[in-house]
């Protein structure tokens, strides 16, 4: 499985026009929701709000890997966003956040879960990568820079 695999390209935002972790989450959620028929926004949200509440998803580095489990997906769908001006995540690092990369899993999805979410981190923890995605202006560098680190894995 690669992240192209996953990666929902309509629900990408470039520039989150939103300070808050709970903005982040609801802009995420909405647009995911917009194309993916299978997922209800609402529902998704009150996921990502739960998971958050256990522990931030902000693994530093300005990076965050927001997630949940939803019942009735059938499928691992991911999106992808970036702050220009970075949100305040409660990352571990205590730094602001400014790529998000969002990962939504059947209720069930047991290992391939676990792979997905080990998959992005080992992305983010590549520092030309987050500079490249820094500098994108368009979906296609997004796309490009992805399937660029998806190749090398």
């Amino acid at each position: 499985m690669t992240i192209m695999d996953i990666l929902v390209k309509d629900a990408v935002i470039l520039n989150l026009g939103v300070r808050s972790k709970a903005d982040v989450l609801a802009e995420m959620a909405a647009a995911l929701a917009k194309v993916e028929p299978q997922i209800e926004g609402e529902r998704l949200l009150e996921v990502l709000l739960e998971r958050e509440a256990l522990q931030s998803t902000g693994i530093g580095e300005g990076v965050a890997i927001p997630h949940g489990k939803l019942v009735g997906l059938d499928r691992l769908v991911a999106s992808f966003a970036r702050s220009q001006e970075g949100v305040d995540f409660d990352s571990i690092d205590g730094q602001l956040t400014h790529h998000f990369f969002l990962l939504v899993v059947p209720e069930h999805s047991g290992g391939q879960y676990l792979k997905a979410l080990a998959r992005i981190s080992r992305f983010f923890r590549d520092p030309s990568f987050r500079q490249r995605l820094d500098r994108v202006e368009s979906l296609e560098e997004v796309i490009g820079a992805i399937e660029a680190e998806d190749a090398k894995l």
